[in-house]
């Protein structure tokens, strides 16, 4: 069944707003020229990774969806992106970190059955996973950002899919490194959006609507969980025909998921009853 349109979702792990508008040089030239609108969007509470992937693709609170930490992690019972897209006959991708796969596949993360799949009966049809197993802050165990890229663009190419989101940690690990104003930061922002900008190209003329953003902030001292501006405010990149509310607009991270499955003409479930921001 062929949906109302094609969208990939980008998530930059940990990255607060005034780092996008300020370092993301490739985005911020696009907003600029009208190819991309951009507005500040706020994370939900816990601003804890885990927490916020659950809350994108659910778009209800962690207090609903019950994941209140990384550490508490199980298969989320709530409507996602992925059930709902897949329930009108669309075909998804993921390449992300494995709490993506354990949330809205199957908990726990078999790494040698879960780390790459397709299933074309699953709410996730194509699956290609990493893990991070070992990290610390000597060490990020992040793969290159790069390579993540490139994996999505080969499930564009090869299947075709309707949904695809990609999401990596590098950002989130080296702010947790190094924190949030430092010449180390500068230039992982810079590396990013340089790689970034070799891709999103592709996809655009490809025919896919896409949204970068991140899951939350970050402060200076490489902090994030609570409740803060630093910690909970990020950007939100749009490419693609709709139109947004004023720029000004602070947008509420539950409006993600609502959002997402308007534009590609999936309905809404129940659950998800923020506002669509894009019409």
């Amino acid at each position: 069944m062929a949906l109302k349109s094609k969208l990939l979702l980008i998530i930059l792990d940990g990255v607060p707003y005034r780092n996008w508008r300020r370092l993301m040089g490739n985005l911020e030239g696009w907003a600029q020229s009208g190819e991309a609108q951009v507005w500040k969007m706020r994370s939900v509470l816990p601003s804890t990774s885990a927490c916020c992937y659950a809350s994108i693709h659910t778009g209800v609170t962690p207090q609903v969806h019950g994941i209140l930490s990384n550490e508490i992690r199980f298969r989320v019972t709530q409507p996602d992106i992925f059930s709902e897209v897949s329930k009108a006959g669309g075909k998804t991708g993921a390449v992300t970190h494995s709490y993506w796969s354990e949330f809205f596949r199957s908990y726990p993360f078999d790494l040698v059955e879960d780390l790459e799949f397709d299933d074309l009966g699953g709410p996730i049809t194509h699956g290609r996973f990493h893990s991070m197993t070992g990290y610390n802050l000597k060490n990020q165990m992040t793969p290159s950002d790069v390579d993540l890229f490139a994996t999505l663009t080969m499930l564009v190419k090869r299947h075709g899919i309707d949904y695809g989101i990609l999401h990596t940690c590098t950002l989130d690990s080296m702010g947790h490194r190094f924190g949030h104003d430092c010449i180390e930061m500068d230039h992982a922002c810079y590396a990013m959006d340089a790689m970034l900008a070799a891709f999103l190209p592709q996809w655009r003329a490809a025919g896919y609507e896409v949204i970068v953003t991140a899951d939350h902030g970050q402060t200076d001292r490489g902090h994030h969980g609570g409740h803060d501006d630093e910690m909970q405010d990020f950007a939100l990149y749009y490419f693609g025909p709709a139109k947004g509310p004023a720029a000004d607009t602070l947008l509420d991270q539950l409006q993600l998921a609502p959002t997402v499955l308007s534009r590609l003409g999936v309905e809404i479930p129940e659950t998800m009853t923020a506002k669509v921001f894009l019409g």
